[in-house]
């Protein structure tokens, strides 16, 4: 396979980065010296300012895995001064783009540079040396021949780190297993990986919900399977679940035909418990739950006991079968925008 295909196919999320702005131009020293002109006088031009660093969000862009290829990032610098009062030219300006959702970061002190949000966002990370000046700034009545000027300022340098959290309007959390690349792939544009074993999906998964009224569209994500202890580092972690802190309302997928062994009510705590450990604050959270799996003969019974356990109402559906998803998507239509629904 085409190595640049395996490139394009890595998500990465956080990397380190060194950007380093362009260094100013030295301004010049020139006397004018032309026929018939025998008393020129100073000449010498300024030099260009060294180019600055931008971080850019661009809707396009869904990984930082350009920055992780490239870790090395440099403006261009700025053009010496010349004679004739010639300036230099400003050094070539270098724009990051990056996912909205980016954060940046010192990657020393930890302090927040940034974040861009929204498609467009721009953000100076770096700034140009500013350029020389040229002799002819020291010219005066009293010393007509300078020979004085200065040298371009280095650019700014800064070693920063890029960490990315997805923007989506809903988030989907569920133990592996539980049908959640299934369902994103049903009910969305996405094609995520489909597997009848755990951890299938091992990277955040973005799909875009289409509804036909008013051509609107729900942006989900779905992030790898937890389990108990993925606080501490079972199972992969909760380093995921930094892409569901700016989701706007959560789904959580239960295997209500309970084919890994567990009570659907367990996980159900589970995974409230998780969540709480990682970031409080996601508990209030609007949030739907999924009755998966309904197709399995086991699943009317362990739903039964359920909502007798939990007194919730989840919303019956099948992934695999594709039943109940419209009812589905009706209710995380509503979740997101209720007067629409209404």
């Amino acid at each position: 396979m085409c190595p640049r295909r395996l490139k394009s196919r890595r998500f990465v999320d956080s990397v380190a980065v060194r950007v380093a702005a362009g260094a100013g131009g030295d301004g010049c020293a020139s006397s004018r010296r032309e026929k018939f002109v025998p008393r020129g006088g100073p000449d010498g031009g300024d030099g260009g300012r060294g180019g600055h660093v931008f971080a850019e969000a661009d809707r396009n862009v869904d990984s930082l895995v350009a920055l992780y290829f490239q870790p090395q990032q440099r403006a261009g610098d700025g053009e010496h001064g010349r004679g004739k009062q010639q300036y230099g030219r400003n050094g070539r300006d270098l724009t990051i783009k990056v996912p909205c959702g980016t954060e940046i970061r010192d990657l020393e002190s930890e302090t927040l540079i940034g974040t861009l949000l929204e498609d467009g966002a721009r953000l100076q990370i770096a700034a140009g040396g500013r350029g020389g000046l040229g002799n002819c700034h020291w010219k005066t009545s009293t010393h007509q021949a300078p020979r004085e000027h200065t040298s371009g300022a280095s650019g700014e340098a800064r070693q920063l780190r890029f960490d990315l959290k997805i923007i989506a309007d809903i988030g989907l959390i569920g133990f592996p297993n539980a049908g959640k690349s299934t369902l994103i792939g049903k009910i969305s544009h996405a094609h995520p990986r489909i597997a009848a074993y755990p951890f299938t999906t091992l990277n955040p998964v973005i799909g875009t919900v289409k509804y036909e009224e008013g051509y609107r569209e729900l942006r989900v994500v779905d992030i790898p399977g937890l389990i108990p202890g993925a606080h501490a580092g079972a199972g992969l972690g909760t380093d995921f679940l930094r892409h569901v802190e700016r989701a706007r309302a959560l789904l959580l997928v239960l295997d209500m035909a309970g084919t890994e062994g567990r009570p659907p009510a367990d996980d159900y705590r589970n995974l409230l418990e998780e969540l709480r450990l990682y970031r409080a604050d996601l508990l209030q959270r609007p949030r739907l739950v999924a009755a998966n799996k309904m197709d399995l003969p086991e699943a009317a019974a362990n739903l039964a006991e359920f909502q007798s356990a939990t007194g919730i109402q989840p919303l019956p559906i099948s992934a695999r079968a594709a039943t109940g998803l419209a009812e589905l998507k009706q209710a995380m239509q509503a979740l997101i925008w209720p007067r629409s629904a209404d």
